[in-house]
């Protein structure tokens, strides 16, 4: 017996215990390992898929986030615009009443001034007369009360001084 005159029986018996360690490693082993492989395979492709569906998920949390800011930005920008505005037209609105007022006081302060001169001037032209009479009285020795306002002579002179006075004034 050598190696090119096998024994058959041997030849044989290995043969069937081949077959048969196939026909287990087939129909046992073989199928329990590619549903472990398949299982394994699925839970790392649905992590994947999962994880892409996350991915997704965030991304279009990211952009309605991105154009929220975007949106509240430019509403911040409307709202300080308008501050602006309702700000310039409220200083508008007091400068204006301030020059309003200020012209009204103004007005109200010449036509008082003009009063107490009017006033003034009436008060300094009687008690002018009544001194000018005592000085020319003290001058001649005499008092000329009587006579002054018998003649109403300081009345004329002052109604002359007057009329020549007020064609100069503006």
């Amino acid at each position: 017996m050598g190696p090119l005159e096998p024994n058959y029986a041997e030849l044989a018996f290995g043969l069937v215990v081949f077959f048969l360690i196939f026909a287990m490693l087939a129909k046992v082993i073989l199928p329990r390992a590619e549903r472990i492989l398949a299982e394994r395979r699925d839970a790392t492709e649905g992590r994947q898929e999962r994880a892409e569906a996350l991915r997704a998920e965030a991304d279009a949390t990211l952009a309605a986030l991105r154009a929220e800011i975007g949106a509240a930005q430019h509403e911040a920008a409307r709202i300080r615009q308008e501050a602006t505005d309702e700000g310039a037209a409220l200083i508008a609105a007091i400068r204006a009443g301030g020059q309003r007022e200020r012209a009204e006081l103004v007005t109200s302060a010449r036509a008082s001034i003009a009063l107490d001169r009017e006033l003034a001037e009436i008060e300094l032209r009687a008690g002018l007369g009544e001194l000018a009479v005592e000085l020319a009285g003290r001058v001649v020795g005499e008092p000329l009360a009587a006579f002054a306002a018998e003649r109403e002579s300081v009345e004329r002179f002052l109604a002359e001084q007057d009329g020549a006075a007020r064609p100069q004034r503006h």
